[in-house]
């Protein structure tokens, strides 16, 4: 991780223990979830910048793992795909 704070002053990100959270610039969440030993692991959210969730799914060792789903702003399913050590299928 390089950037930790934006010119206007915001974080970047925020590393609790495990638990890593990035914001837009303007301070909304962007983004939250465990990270390990430099990887993603578990369950991610992304979130569009109005605050509504974007994506969501599980990483293994820092590779896309099951179930990915995107919403629209509206919170329209876009995508549901399947992934395996980072290859959807």
């Amino acid at each position: 991780m390089e950037k930790t704070i934006y010119t206007n002053g915001q974080k970047v990100y925020d590393l609790n223990h495990e638990y890593l959270t990035y914001y837009f610039k303007a301070g909304a969440l962007k983004a939250k979830g465990p990270l390990i030993k430099n990887n993603k692991e578990g369950l991610w959210q992304f979130y569009h910048r109005s605050g509504e969730l974007w994506k969501e799914g599980a990483y293994l060792k820092g590779k896309k793992e099951g179930r990915w789903q995107r919403f629209s702003a509206e919170g329209q399913v876009e995508e549901d795909a399947h992934y395996e050590k980072g290859i959807k299928k």
